[in-house]
């Protein structure tokens, strides 16, 4: 079984313009929406702005890990209201089936991700929904509890992709609620 490693904390380095872009559109997002669905589709057109940006990252950010996808911390909100990290994927390497402490909009920034949703039969029973591949550009929000999936590199070169989630990753170490067993 793989586990979603600890977050990699880099040094913040002076944002870019298009990272400061995303920071100032998504605090707005999370602090003025009235409901889940509202702070969703703020946050959410918030990072289609600048996904595609390339100064968005570091070098240092767009690091992969040899073994196992990698997770880089990029922001905390002062309060702890939201988190933003960037996930490095070489290929073949993958999540496990799991779901998520809070909210989360995931936006592909380089490469393809392949996405592999699930629901819950019964218990630990998984009923797969479908597959999709998202490519550069793609940005998609997940509102538990309708959030089990997988996520893997979907093709044959570098895959990054951003996530902002509604949790303070540098307490919890992770976004994931619950991993699910392998079909």
């Amino acid at each position: 079984m793989l586990i979603q490693p600890a977050p990699h904390f880099e040094p913040p380095p002076a944002p870019s313009a298009a990272f400061r872009q995303l920071l100032a559109g998504v605090d707005g997002a999370v602090r003025g929406a009235r409901h889940p669905q509202e702070l969703l589709d703020g946050v959410t057109g918030s990072l289609r702005e600048v996904i595609l940006k390339r100064d968005l990252l570091t070098d240092a950010q767009k690091l992969p890990d040899p073994v196992r996808y990698r997770q880089h911390l990029l922001h905390v909100a002062e309060d702890g209201l939201y988190s933003i990290v960037s996930l490095v994927w070489l290929p073949t390497q993958e999540t496990p089936v799991h779901d998520h402490l809070s909210w989360c909009v995931v936006g592909v920034h380089q490469g393809i991700e392949r996405e592999t949703s699930y629901r819950c039969v019964g218990g630990d029973c998984l009923t797969e929904l479908g597959q999709g591949l998202n490519p550069a550009g793609t940005v998609v929000g997940l509102l538990p509890p309708a959030d089990i999936h997988k996520v893997a590199n979907g093709g044959e070169d570098l895959a990054i992709s951003l996530h902002v989630y509604g949790a303070d990753l540098s307490r919890c170490g992770s976004s994931i609620l619950r991993k699910y067993p392998a079909n």
